[in-house]
C-alpha cells in the first residue's frame, strides 16, 4: 500500500486577528453600517480567531482588479509552496531529485504553466518529472490528492509522488460586494499551502507513516450550484450555498460507513479523524452525521481557530498536525475527508 511519510505546512508570514480582517474587509467592501452588523456578526460566529494573508492588510487595497490580485499570486503561490514541498521532502528524507511525479492543486489563481511547473526548477527537481495539476476541487483537492497519489502509486510502486496545495484566499476579495457569501467567506477563508510525500509499496520499508488503505468519492445529484465561483471581470467571487451543510447532513454519514464496511469496518474502529474545517456549520454537521464529540475533531477546530479555512491545503494542515500531536500504535485507522464543489465528498481510509 502506499504509505504517507510527511505532511508539511506553510503559511505567509503576515498574521492578524479577526477583527483587524474586519475592519479592513468593511472598508473595502461594505456600503453602509447596515451592512457592517451583519458582518461582524457572521465574523464572530466563524470561530476564526487569526489569520495568515498573503499580504499585509493595507496592500489590498491597492489590488485594483484580477490582473493585479493574479500576478500577486504567481509570485507568492510558486515561492509558499516551494516552501511546503522542501519541507514535507526534508522531514521524509528524500531529495527533489527523489520525486518521479508532483501533483499541485489550486483553485484561488491561474497559472499556465502551472504551479507544479513553476516550483520544478526552483526546488530542484527532475526535467523528467511526471506533472498533474489539478484545478476546480477547492476545498476538496487535499483529499482528492492524496486519494489520486495512492491511486498512481498502485501502478509505480517503486516511486515517489508529492502533492502540493497552495490557496491564497485573500486574493480573490470582491470590492462593494455585500452579500452573504462574501461576507461568510471573509471571515473564513485564509491563505496557506501543504505538500504531502507519499511513496509506493516497494519503498515503504524504509519509511514510516500511515498507508492508504482505500479511497471513496461521491458527487451528489443536482448540488452543482452550492458551491464553487462565478468567474467575471473581477475575478473569483465566491458561490457559497446555505444548504451545504445540509448535504453533509445527508450524505456523509451513509459515504463513511460504506467506506468502512467494505473492509469490515464500523465508525468506532476509526481512531484518526482527519477532517476539513468548513466553517462551525458544516463541523457540526459532520459531528452529527457520525455521531463524533468535539474531541475527535479538536484539531479539526483548533486548526479553523488559528488559521481559518485554507481551502484544499486546510485538511492537509491538520494531516500534519494528526502525525505530530497524535501518536498511532500499529493497525490504528483513520479518515482524512473533505467536501467541495461539486458538490462531492472525498474520504481516504489510513491505517498505521
Amino acid at each position: 500500500m502506499t504509505t504517507l511519510t510527511a505532511a508539511h505546512g506553510a503559511l505567509p508570514p503576515h498574521c492578524y486577528p479577526q477583527e483587524q480582517i474586519t475592519e479592513t474587509f468593511a472598508q473595502l467592501c461594505l456600503p453602509d453600517d447596515r451592512s457592517r452588523l451583519l458582518l461582524n456578526r457572521f465574523h464572530e460566529s466563524a470561530h476564526v480567531s487569526t489569520r495568515h494573508l498573503v499580504l499585509p492588510l493595507e496592500r489590498y487595497a491597492g489590488l485594483d482588479g484580477f490582473t493585479a490580485a493574479n500576478n500577486v499570486f504567481l509570485q507568492e503561490a510558486v515561492d509558499l509552496g516551494a516552501q511546503a514541498l522542501l519541507g514535507a521532502l526534508a522531514d521524509s528524507g528524500l531529495t527533489p531529485e527523489d520525486v518521479d511525479l508532483i501533483m499541485s492543486t489550486t483553485v484561488t489563481g491561474i497559472a499556465v504553466p502551472s504551479l507544479d511547473a513553476r516550483m520544478a526548477a526552483m526546488v530542484g527537481l527532475r526535467p523528467d518529472v511526471k506533472r498533474v495539476p489539478l484545478m476546480g476541487l477547492g476545498c476538496m483537492a487535499g483529499a482528492s490528492g492524496v486519494a489520486r497519489l495512492h491511486d498512481y502509486l498502485r501502478g509505480a510502486p517503486d516511486e515517489v509522488a508529492v502533492l502540493v496545495s497552495v490557496e491564497l484566499c485573500s486574493l480573490t476579495l470582491q470590492r462593494g460586494d455585500a452579500s452573504v457569501a462574501n461576507m461568510v467567506a471573509s471571515g473564513l477563508f485564509g491563505d496557506g499551502a501543504a505538500a504531502v510525500v507519499a511513496v509506493g509499496a516497494e519503498r515503504a520499508t524504509a519509511h514510516q507513516g500511515p498507508q492508504v488503505v482505500d479511497s471513496r468519492s461521491h458527487l451528489y445529484p443536482n448540488t452543482a450550484d452550492a458551491m464553487g465561483w462565478d468567474v467575471g471581470t473581477t475575478g473569483l467571487a465566491i458561490v457559497l450555498g446555505a444548504e451545504v451543510p445540509e448535504l453533509v447532513d445527508t450524505y456523509l454519514g451513509e459515504d463513511v460507513r460504506g467506506l468502512l464496511a467494505a473492509h469490515e469496518l464500523k465508525l468506532e474502529d476509526v481512531t484518526r479523524w482527519i477532517s476539513h474545517p468548513g466553517g462551525p456549520k458544516v463541523l457540526r454537521a459532520v459531528q452529527a452525521a457520525l455521531g463524533l464529540g468535539d474531541d475527535a475533531l479538536a484539531l479539526t477546530w483548533h486548526s479553523l481557530s488559528t488559521v481559518g479555512n485554507m481551502s484544499s491545503a486546510s485538511v492537509l494542515h491538520v494531516l500534519r498536525d494528526t502525525l505530530q500531536q497524535r501518536p498511532a500504535g500499529p493497525g490504528d485507522r483513520g479518515v482524512l475527508m473533505a467536501m467541495g464543489p461539486g458538490f462531492a465528498a472525498e474520504l481516504v481510509l489510513l491505517q498505521w
